[in-house]
């Protein structure tokens, strides 16, 4: 990258010990590369490491429950298990006792959507394209929408916060919370703005 690997020596501040006192640490001194590694470079490639197995435990969490729902895991499933996914989609999304979807209907829809013709389609987009052409698999199309927009909403998090930082140390603290949030609502879909 060009950068050179040149890590200027600061200066060593000796601390006087008293005979008195016992000291109950010792410090550790690094030298400039080895303070890089342990301090930075280390430090960098712990939390990359967790936020990746944290993203990957999320998504398999997801997988548990919207999994069956691409279309090369549908063709091959069996009717119980197929009942099975469905009650477990159901339970994942209800919210206090009301849910999206009935299990029995998404059942029957994606009985009936193995009959037609399913192998066009390898994707869950061509699958929600496929199922807007018919219009009367309303609980598949939830099912579905829901599936394509869970990345999305991962992703949106982090541009939030990050825009948040840039926003807020640009504009300081000087402007309420109401007129933040617009700046923050311009600044993060601000290609939209544009096209307005």
């Amino acid at each position: 990258m060009g950068i050179d690997l040149i890590f200027p020596q600061k200066r060593l501040i000796e601390r006087k010990k008293r005979f008195d006192k016992s000291s109950s640490r010792e410090e550790v001194s690094f030298t400039p590369e080895e303070n890089f590694r342990v301090n930075y470079f280390l430090y960098i490639v712990d939390q990359a490491i967790s936020s990746l197995e944290t993203r990957f435990e999320q998504f398999k969490e997801y997988d548990k429950v919207f999994g069956f729902l691409f279309p090369h895991t549908l063709r091959g499933i069996e009717d119980k298990d197929l009942k099975s996914y469905c009650h477990r989609l159901e339970k994942a999304l209800k919210f206090e006792e009301i849910s999206d979807i009935d299990t029995e209907e998404l059942y029957m829809e994606l009985k009936l959507l193995e009959t037609l013709k399913t192998n066009e389609f390898s994707n869950p987009i061509d699958g929600l394209k496929f199922l807007k052409e018919f219009d009367c698999f309303p609980n598949a199309c939830i099912e579905y929408r829901i599936l394509l927009t869970i990345s999305v909403t991962v992703a949106s998090e982090e541009k939030c916060f990050s825009k948040l930082e840039f926003v807020k140390s640009y504009l300081r603290s000087t402007m309420t919370h109401e007129r933040l949030s617009g700046f923050l609502m311009i600044s993060i879909e601000n290609e939209i703005l544009n096209n307005i």
